[in-house]
Formats: structure tokens, sequence, C-alpha cells
């Protein structure tokens, strides 16, 4: 599932159900599983808790047709946030949950901690199924003693979206091949900005600094927390480095310095406000809904991401403890997740698979998006996911002190907040949060 934090408004809770990528291949045709001989039994619910637009009212109805006694129910939640409430209440209750519970794949590191709460998925044959999954997206519901506690179902690889005539103004390449190799690094990101500046001082080179903080720690090992979860605070030199590089862009005008999913930022994909974003997947439909008709044809995809491969996004099926079935649960969370399955979700939501044997299907590797200019989409996000080859770290506060640091940033970004005062405060806030005790 895509995350959480993009959909904020009614505006991207809209973007979130709708289809993000162009389809123009018909679904493979695939057997509800192998467990139609256990038709007949006792009559079996299955609940499962998900939040915004998992695609999978069609499967249920297909399973259940192969499995006659087995009735799937699903607690669908109005917000993340109110799923995320249910699901604490409910843990802490020790009653409640569903058989079936989705976590995002930004606060499942949360719950590794818990991970007697879950059914350890290996006792139902996830060994077998690990090699499915791209291994960082498998490792992210794996603990340190290797239980495995989720499925893995859609991802969020990052490319370069961009705006082609604005390229074109400043002298830039233009096609999204020569436009990939502008961009190895971070560094070099950032100084085609400032030479891209110069030429088009009338828009910035991105949208703000907090969303290219989200694209350039994610891909760092070890963010706030060490490998043995120690908050690192200010003793992180990477961070510090990350920090710093944003807050030259913002002073040098490469951010646009509009505010993630606020009405501003939704409108200024209608005017020449900015050029790129770090963009994942289910970001082209975001573009597209805001855009409209004045950024088709204007709007390309690279098939790069600086500094090597990154995500931004994507969700897992975990089957607590509580449940009364886990058996059946974790049947039908494998099946869910699995690459056929995960094939159709493609097709019907745009969600980008994370199973290597969907990427073998034309619906997923012959994609293209017409909007951006008949961009092989597919190709590009295999590419890319398979470019992410680091799995980071996250500690028990992990959420809540990016929190901090991106409501930093936009301090500085919005000229409200000087870059060291806003440092210094930001690792105040943070130290508090890191030893603010979790729930159990």
């Amino acid at each position: 599932m895509r995350p959480s934090a993009r959909c904020r408004t009614a505006v991207l809770v809209l973007a979130c159900s709708l289809t993000l990528l162009a389809s123009s291949c018909a679904g493979s045709d695939d057997q509800a599983g192998t467990a139609s001989s256990e038709a007949t039994g006792p009559k079996i619910e299955l609940t499962i808790a998900t939040f915004n637009e998992f695609g999978y009212s069609e499967l249920y109805r297909e399973y259940e047709a192969a499995h006659p006694n087995i009735k799937i129910t699903e607690r669908k939640a109005a917000t993340v946030d109110e799923h995320v409430k249910n699901l604490e209440t409910n843990l802490a209750s020790g009653s409640g949950l569903a058989d079936i519970e989705a976590m995002e794949v930004s606060w499942i590191y949360k719950y590794l901690a818990k991970a007697d709460k879950f059914v350890d998925l290996r006792k139902y044959g996830a060994d077998d199924l690990k090699s499915r999954w791209l291994d960082w997206k498998i490792a992210g519901a794996t603990t340190t003693d290797g239980k495995i506690i989720g499925y893995g179902t859609d991802i969020g690889p990052e490319a370069i979206c961009y705006r082609k005539d604005l390229f074109a103004k400043a002298g830039l390449p233009t096609d999204r091949v020569e436009v990939a190799k502008l961009f190895p690094d971070w560094a070099s990101y950032f100084s085609y900005g400032r030479k891209f500046k110069k030429e088009v001082p009338g828009s910035a080179w991105y949208d703000s600094a907090v969303l290219t903080w989200e694209a350039m720690r994610n891909q760092l090992i070890q963010a706030y927390y060490s490998n043995q979860d120690r908050y690192m605070g200010d003793d992180n030199e990477l961070l510090k480095k990350t920090w710093d590089q944003i807050v030259a862009g913002t002073d040098d005008g490469l951010s646009a310095k509009l505010p993630a999913w606020s009405d501003e930022w939704v409108k200024a994909f209608r005017t020449d406000a900015f050029a790129t974003m770090a963009c994942p997947g289910w970001l082209l439909g975001v573009i597209q809904d805001n855009a409209g008709t004045f950024g088709k044809g204007k709007w390309d995809v690279a098939d790069v991401f600086p500094g090597g491969g990154g995500n931004w996004g994507g969700s897992y099926l975990t089957v607590p403890a509580q449940s009364s079935q886990p058996d059946e649960a974790a049947k039908l969370a494998a099946w869910l997740t699995a690459p056929e399955q995960q094939t159709k979700v493609f097709k019907k939501v745009g969600s980008f698979p994370s199973t290597v044997d969907a990427y073998d299907a034309p619906q997923v590797k012959e994609q293209v998006n017409a909007y951006f200019n008949n961009a092989p989409v597919g190709k590009i996000f295999i590419n890319r996911a398979q470019n992410v080859i680091l799995k980071q770290h996250k500690g028990p506060r992990d959420g809540e002190i990016n929190q901090v640091f991106s409501d930093a940033l936009a301090r500085v970004d919005e000229g409200k907040q000087s870059p060291s005062a806003a440092w210094k405060q930001a690792l105040k806030e943070a130290d508090k949060a890191a030893n603010t005790r979790t729930s159990n």
C-alpha cells in the first residue's frame, strides 16, 4: 500500500483510490489457490483490516468461490490514523484484532519488537515462500532472530520525474535516457539544480525540502538509530550531511517551498513552480491527477535515482497471535500476496508488485504511461525496484523522530527558522521522542 503520509488531505485520499498507471493488457487467469478440496468443512469467517485502497475486493470473492466454507470480511478504516489506533488499542487489550492486519512499511518496524504478538509465518511455510519477494522487502518484516511476521504486498521504488519543457528552457537534455545519466548521486542532482536555477530563475528545482529529505534519508542504512537500537542523534555524520545538502538547496532557491500535500502544493502542478520530483511509482497518478491537461506531455520519468535505489511506500499482511484461525489466515495472506494476485492488483489500482515473478507478467513489464510521454513505466520501476539493495534499520521511535526533523526542515524551507536553530531544536525534540517509553 502507498504511504500514509501522502494521504493527509481529501484530494490525496481520493488519489489513493485511483488507478495510478495506465494499463493496456488483461490480467492472467489464476485459480484461487489449491485448497478447493477443503471446500467442505466448518464455516469459517476470516477478517482482514486494511486502510486506503488495497484493491482486494474482487480477490476476496475469487478466494471464496474456491473455498465455499470461508467468508472474508474486510474492515477498512476511513484513515490510516484510525487503522493504527485500532491496531494499538486491540493489541494492548489482547482482543479485537482482525485475523489479518495490514501494516505499512513506514511503521511495521515498531511491531517487529513485538513479534510475539504476531504469528511467525515460518510455521505456515514462509521459509518456502521467501524467494517470492525482493530480498529487501521480505527483510522488512523479518526480526533479527529470523521470525517472519508479514507477507509483502506492494512497494514504492523511486525514480526521478521531471518537466521536459522546463529542462529544455534550461538547456538540459530532455530525453529520459539522457536525463538518467545526469544524476548518479545527490551531489550531481543538486549541482544540476543550481545550473537549472540560473537559466530558469522563475522555477524551482524541486517541490519541497521535506519530500527531498524523505527520499534521501530513506537511503541511509542508519538514519536515527544504530543497529543496536541506540538513538544516534548528533553522532550521525551522514544524517547531518544530508540535512546540510537540503538546507543549502533551500538557501540557493532550489526548493519551491511548498508544504507537501497542501492546497498550494496541489495547485502548483498546474504551473511552472518546479521541475523535478523524487518519484515512487504511485506518485505518477498523483502528478497526473493534480497537473491535469496542463501537464500532459510535459512530465516524464527517468530510470534513475540519485545514489542508486530508493523505496517510499508499500505494506505487509500480518496474522496476529489473537487470530482464532491462524492457519487459514496465513493461507489467505499468502494467496493475496502471491505474484498472480499482485499482478491483478497492479492492473486494478497501480500498486507496484514486490514479488519477483510478477515482473515477468506482460501486464507489469510492458506497462507504458501515455500521460508521461509513453514512458515504459513497467520496465523503469522494475529496474528501480531491483536497484534497492539496502534495508534501512529503524528503531522503536523512528516515525516520531522523522516527523521532528521533517517539521524542522519545513520551518527552514518556509523561512520561519534558521538552519542552525532548526537543527538544534530538532535534536532536542528528537532526543525527547527517542527516550519516550513505547507502549506494550
